[in-house]
């Protein structure tokens, strides 16, 4: 589809500098851009593009510069929230499909809204209720009685379990697992261990965005809460019960094991590891590779991991703590010890 400068403008309450009948059918970074693309410039060091770039329209930044090239210019206040608009939009024009295709095996018990997109050979399993707008792909597996809500995008070869909820505006990445059995084992007398079966559920609340190959644990009793407005990187695992405080965003390859609660506004860098039944608090940042084996304050920003035997690496932390310290005594006594040979 073609859209010209003007309705472009008007979609992101910009203001046209050139050519306002200008037409473009396709998005592009502004160092690739062709004629025909529509581009966009936040940062001054992209500048130099103005006068090189092909796109036949560029969403730019008021006021970050006054050089100008051949392309027609869109200001706004923020061009990279504005070219985030576009690019929803754009997205949504791919996901026109409605209906249930015919290699889908959908249960007659299931409830189905109008505008609903069931892809082929998808599974929906009996008591399961999917609200209006909500795209599923091919090859998908959706188990008995759940719900899932509006406007969802659930990508090929998700799968989810039975009694799980779903919010409004999710999506699901490939490979995505939500509601397999917790990690609960129970040591016997035959020295071996016996499975405790996970009846819980997992609730995973509006506006959450979960990458490929992530899974998430069902409760064993109870439910594994995701929050409104959480992401998810890919190749996470989220144990049973944990909960996620809304908002909170957390980098690929971490681990958070069973019964912790993550507070609001986190931010979890990459391969973090969460040891099980911890509090951590609200607007807590955590390093990359770090290991995290006791509760966490609101607020706090840390970092290390605990790779050596726990009391080892307790006594060693506390010289740790104190080397700058030492360093500055030690740098003291170094020009001391050098003026006394320098004296005799």
């Amino acid at each position: 589809m073609e859209f010209t400068a003007q309705q472009i403008a008007a979609l992101v309450n910009g203001k046209v500098e050139g050519d306002a009948s200008a037409k473009v059918s396709k998005l592009a970074k502004i160092e690739e851009a062709t004629a025909g693309s529509l581009t966009f410039l936040s940062h001054p060091k992209y500048v130099p593009y103005l006068k090189t770039t092909g796109a036949s329209v560029i969403i730019i930044t008021d006021g970050i510069t006054d050089e100008k090239g051949t392309s027609t210019l869109i200001k706004v206040k923020d061009s990279r929230q504005a070219f985030t608009i576009l690019m929803e939009a754009y997205h949504k024009q791919q996901f026109a499909k409605s209906g249930v295709e015919k290699d889908a095996n959908v249960s007659s018990k299931a409830t189905l809204a109008g505008n609903v997109y069931i892809g082929s050979f998808t599974f929906v399993g009996e008591d399961t209720t999917i609200d209006g707008a909500t795209y599923i792909y091919p090859g998908v597996y959706i188990g008995e009685n759940c719900k899932i809500g509006k406007n969802c995008i659930i990508y090929p070869g998700v799968k989810i379990y039975r009694d799980s909820v779903i919010g409004d505006n999710c999506t699901f990445h490939s490979g995505v697992v939500i509601g397999s059995d917790g990690f609960g084992f129970v040591p016997n007398d035959e020295n071996n261990y016996r499975k405790m079966p996970q009846v819980g559920n997992v609730v995973i609340e509006n506006n959450v965005e979960i990458g490929s190959n992530t899974t998430i644990d069902r409760a064993t009793m109870g439910s594994t809460v995701i929050h409104k407005g959480v992401k998810l990187d890919n190749l996470i695992q989220i144990g049973h019960n944990v909960e996620i405080g809304e908002n909170t965003v957390i980098a690929a390859q971490s681990g958070v094991a069973g019964s912790t609660k993550i507070g609001r506004d986190c931010m979890i860098g990459g391969q973090v590891g969460i040891v099980g039944h911890l509090t951590i608090g609200d607007r807590v940042k955590i390093a990359a590779q770090s290991g995290i084996g006791s509760d966490v304050e609101s607020d706090s920003t840390i970092q290390g991991s605990p790779a050596l035997d726990h009391m080892d690496y307790k006594k060693a932390y506390v010289i740790f703590r104190h080397l700058p310290e030492m360093s500055k005594k030690i740098k003291e006594l170094e020009s001391k010890i050098e003026s006394l040979t320098i004296s005799k």
